[in-house]
């Protein structure tokens, strides 16, 4: 079976769940082997082993770390060159997206983004978009080269397939570009007890009718009732009730949770360009002729303030 080059998102070697997807999803179309840049290697191993990576393509070179993305669009290059994969997999993102489109430039290959779920098919791998804002499905696959395709979060479910990974060092030459532009610092994001946005399986989303920053503590009561993240309409940002990096829509993340509350959102076409894709989508809202009902899979037209501390108490009951 031909390899399926998977780029592995870690920090420090912690594996994140994209790349357990990603993983997942590779098993379907051949033999997959895990792309590590960096340190932390040998903390990544079992997990990676543990959802099927055959093999295990580790660069720990001082340019992975010291500079931007260049380097990993070298390593890429380079290993795609020497083993002829069946497809290269990236998890979307600012990142992801931006090393995949070097990479098929120099490959000359054909490149897929924001695929939400990818398939074996008799010319190579078959994908599956969003387009249009979501108001279409696409179905796509790539007719030249080896096929690029960056994968939204949450599009298949990690499943756990036991393999020994092989462990091949690779040196990796790195062009002038690699150089260009070095990062000087970093500072760790702080991170709460919730979910990542983009990772989680829920996310309770508020939006105008959210009425204030303050109110804003109902939509976390609920989320942390739900073991969910949080998240915010564009109206909601802009009116400096809740930061912009939890910002869902077109302009924003786009997430494709399994569950999508939407409290309090009219169901703007650029709010709905960046959640259309969950698996189910609930929404609250008092006004019953809102465009967010046209999209929800259950719809409760009535106050937020008074739907949502009456979820949070059925919740509260039903696990007590």
């Amino acid at each position: 079976m031909a390899e399926i080059l998977v780029l592995v998102d870690h920090v420090d070697g912690a594996v994140r769940k994209p790349t357990l997807e990603l993983l997942t999803l590779a098993r379907r179309l051949g033999e997959p082997s895990a792309v590590f840049l960096g340190p932390g290697a040998d903390t990544a191993t079992e997990v990676l082993g543990r959802y099927g990576a055959q093999k295990i393509h580790v660069v720990d070179a001082p340019e992975v770390d010291e500079y931007l993305v260049t380097p990993a669009v070298d390593t890429l290059t380079q290993i795609a060159e020497r083993t002829g994969p069946a497809a290269i997999l990236l998890p979307s993102g600012p990142d992801g997206k931006e090393i995949a489109a070097r990479v098929a430039l120099r490959l000359g290959s054909g490149l897929i983004t924001d695929a939400v779920d990818v398939t074996a098919g008799p010319d190579g791998p078959v994908t599956e978009q969003s387009a249009f804002a979501a108001t279409y499905q696409v179905t796509a696959h790539v007719t030249q080269g080896v096929p690029v395709i960056t994968v939204k979060p949450n599009a298949t479910a990690p499943e756990a397939a036991p393999a020994e990974p092989v462990i091949e060092k690779v040196d990796v030459t790195f062009g002038p570009a690699s150089a260009a532009v070095r990062v000087l610092s970093r500072t760790p994001r702080e991170r709460g007890d919730r979910p990542e946005l983009t990772e989680a399986d829920i996310v309770v989303s508020g939006g105008r009718g959210v009425n204030g920053a303050e109110n804003f503590a109902l939509i976390e009561r609920v989320a942390d009732a739900l073991g969910a993240a949080v998240g915010a309409s564009r109206a909601a940002v802009d009116a400096g009730w809740y930061p912009h990096s939890h910002q869902v829509g077109q302009t924003g993340t786009q997430v494709s949770p399994q569950l999508y509350l939407a409290a309090g959102i009219s169901g703007a076409i650029q709010h709905r360009a960046g959640m259309q894709t969950s698996k189910t989508i609930v929404a609250v809202n008092k006004d019953a002729d809102a465009p967010i009902f046209e999209l929800a899979d259950h719809g409760v037209v009535g106050d937020l303030f008074t739907v949502l501390p009456q979820l949070v108490d059925e919740i509260e009951r039903r696990r007590s």
